[in-house]
């Protein structure tokens, strides 16, 4: 089996499991109703993407 040479260092197992944090996702704001998005994205409130109608948010009232 399979036995490691050497014993490693807390600092040396730290410095390699540094990149592992999770990064903040990007946020920006709607053109139209000012609202936080995902950049890149089509507003899942109003339906728009560079300031053109993608998804109409029409509700079917009963």
């Amino acid at each position: 089996m399979a036995v490691p040479r050497n014993r490693i260092s807390k600092s040396k197992k730290r410095s390699r499991s540094a990149h592992s944090a999770l990064k903040a996702k990007g946020v920006s704001l709607c053109s139209n109703c000012q609202k936080t998005k995902r950049p890149h994205t089509i507003c899942p409130y109003c339906g728009f993407y560079a300031k053109k109608v993608i998804i109409s948010q029409e509700k079917d009232e009963k």
